[in-house]
């Protein structure tokens, strides 16, 4: 069974203790690191747990620059993912099982249930909740996906190649942290794959423990192992540990009679990244954070450069500048129309009208041409 996971070079550490810990816990695994930047730094060719390090720009992409140009450093590890599982399939021939997990995750325990479900199942996801009763949660779930996309596991499959390329699909036009549109990164897409896909919901307290589990949970120490709620812990899931989430929840939703576990969960994996150099590594720079000149890309020239006119525009947008996506507008009243003509030739409003609401949606085209109106087109 091959793990997997996505990052820019940051957060190597995390990636090193996962990779570590999947390789003690789940036998026979092969563990592959996905890296979202332009060159592969020495310190994770040589790390032992790392069976592959592979470049997410190598992978099968038309134009990997104008894509990732889009997309900010937390999106950008994001974005690759279903392109990459599918290079992976394609790689590895001789595997049937493939598991994603965020960097950011621990393994405690073998994946005896994962590995039994995939026997039948060929996708498999977690959802953030597993029963009712916090109405804040529950909002939460319905703003960032009902699926946490730290985990999701595939085997292959007709299914599980069609559920990755409609995914691919997707996240090519859009994963942005992008909530008020109903878009928040890969993750919320995955709301929509039950409808269209056969998909194995694990219900299972032990897998995908998170800052969002804490609340109204018990994990406890059981001899040398651990339980949630009755079910044996296989990883916990530390997100929000850089924002400093982790800290607050365990004194806004754990108890007294069970805070000691978990905290002492929690600080030997900070032990963990500080022997894995987090300190060092931690803050390595993004190589897709500048351009060619050096200067640092804004994230409004990013947001500008989703809009496909640029695309053709600036075919290379680490060779221009920030300058570029701040031009002044055109005269106020300026609206660029364009006589309907024959095919081959440049096509007409109706259709500019039908294209750009099949790929932005009807209110984002209508509120781009109220913007045109307003300001110009962009130069």
């Amino acid at each position: 069974m091959i793990y997997f996971t996505s990052i820019c070079s940051n957060y190597l550490p995390k990636a090193m203790a996962l990779a570590e810990s999947v390789k003690r816990h789940c036998k026979d695994a092969t563990f592959v690191l996905c890296l979202v930047e332009r060159e592969v730094p020495e310190v994770a060719l040589a790390f032992p747990h790392f069976d592959e390090v592979v470049l997410a720009k190598d992978v099968g992409w038309e134009d990997f620059d104008q894509f990732i140009f889009r997309h900010s450093i937390v999106e950008a590890s994001t974005a690759v993912k279903p392109q990459f599982m599918r290079g992976l399939l394609e790689r590895h021939p001789e595997v049937e099982k493939f598991v994603y997990l965020d960097p950011d995750v621990l393994a405690y325990s073998h994946f005896s249930e994962l590995e039994e479900i995939l026997d039948t199942q060929s996708i498999v996801v977690c959802p953030h909740l597993l029963r009712p009763g916090n109405i804040d949660m529950e909002i939460s779930s319905l703003a960032h996906g009902t699926y946490n996309l730290g985990f999701l596991a595939v085997r292959r499959s007709a299914n599980a190649e069609a559920f990755l390329g409609w995914w691919a699909e997707r996240l090519f036009r859009f994963c942005y942290d992008d909530k008020a549109r109903g878009i928040f990164t890969d993750q919320k897409w995955i709301d929509l794959a039950p409808c269209f896909f056969d998909v194995h919901i694990l219900k299972h307290h032990g897998y995908d423990f998170a800052t969002w589990s804490l609340l109204d949970s018990d994990l406890r120490r059981v001899g040398d192992a651990h339980v949630v709620n009755g079910d044996p812990l296989r990883f916990i899931h530390f997100s929000g540990l850089d924002s400093g989430t982790i800290d607050k929840a365990i004194g806004w939703w754990l108890r007294d009679d069970n805070k000691a576990d978990f905290v002492a969960l929690y600080q030997h994996y900070l032990a963990l990244l500080d022997a894995h150099g987090q300190k060092t590594l931690g803050k390595m720079p993004w190589s897709y954070a500048n351009y060619v000149s050096g200067e640092k890309i804004e994230n409004d020239a990013r947001v500008a450069y989703r809009d496909p006119d640029m695309w053709q525009r600036y075919p290379r947008p680490f060779d221009v500048s920030n300058a570029t996506f701040r031009a002044p507008p055109a005269p106020q009243g300026v609206l660029e129309v364009t006589e309907s003509t024959g095919a081959g030739q440049t096509p007409g409003l109706y259709e500019k009208f039908r294209r750009s609401s099949r790929e932005i949606g009807v209110v984002g085209t209508l509120k781009k041409s109220v913007d045109r109106v307003l300001n110009g087109p962009v130069r």
